[in-house]
């Protein structure tokens, strides 16, 4: 610095001198300015001496039950089809929900879905597969290929689902829920865990290399375990 104002003083300074101090005097100008942040409006605590109490929300007061009324309940409306000890709208020929795990366990234990079916039932079946479960096979990948070929048997009877975006789960439970003529099939510990709730709907499963069926009512022939 010193030298460069000496040169001033003799007019010997440059431009490359100019521009080294016009740097220094921006940098040494610059202020550090504080992050704004959003502003937060107070609220005035109930409390307050400056509410009104004609502000003020009154309380309601609590009306006085009556111990000799009779109280009213929602009791839940069952189908017509559960008025009998068994649900009446299940009959040959079986109309039976597929879902992912049991094709794929089904392909493990190499078993014929449909003859495993009938082996189990004695009576015709038509194996049901909704949209939810082709595109949940779909997404599997290559790796899955077996499981979407049989899924696209023309056995299997494809249901269609005017809903979006919800899970295979969900979308099992909410149709045996309104319709009662359908055997679920799966594999799956949760998904039986919610069946079992709905009454009158049968569940499928897989064990020592065949197919079993629970909660199947004795009239219709269904196999001991």
């Amino acid at each position: 610095m010193r030298q460069f104002f000496s040169d001033v003083k003799l007019g010997r300074h440059c431009s490359v001198h100019v521009r080294c101090v016009g740097l220094f005097i921006l940098n040494m100008g610059k202020q550090k300015q504080a992050k704004k942040y959003a502003k937060m409006k107070r609220m005035i605590s109930l409390k307050d001496q400056r509410i009104k109490e004609q502000d003020r929300a009154k309380s309601q007061p609590k009306k006085k039950e009556d111990p000799s009324a009779i109280k009213e309940q929602e009791v839940p409306k069952y189908p017509s089809c559960l008025f009998f000890q068994y649900n009446t709208q299940l009959g040959p020929p079986y109309y039976i929900l597929v879902d992912t795990n049991f094709i794929n366990f089904s392909i493990k234990a190499k078993l014929d879905i449909v003859q495993s079916m009938m082996d189990c039932l004695y009576a015709k079946c038509v194996p049901c597969i909704t949209d939810c479960v082709m595109g949940e096979i779909e997404k599997l990948g290559q790796k899955f290929r077996v499981a979407l070929r049989i899924a696209k048997d023309p056995r299997f009877e494809r249901l269609p689902c005017t809903h979006k975006g919800i899970y295979a789960d969900d979308c099992l439970v909410q149709r045996v829920t309104q319709h009662k003529c359908y055997i679920v099939a799966t594999v799956d510990r949760d998904l039986k865990r919610r069946i079992r709730k709905i009454p009158g709907v049968p569940i499928m499963y897989i064990s020592n290399h065949r197919y079993n069926i629970e909660r199947m009512p004795d009239d219709y022939g269904a196999p001991r375990l």
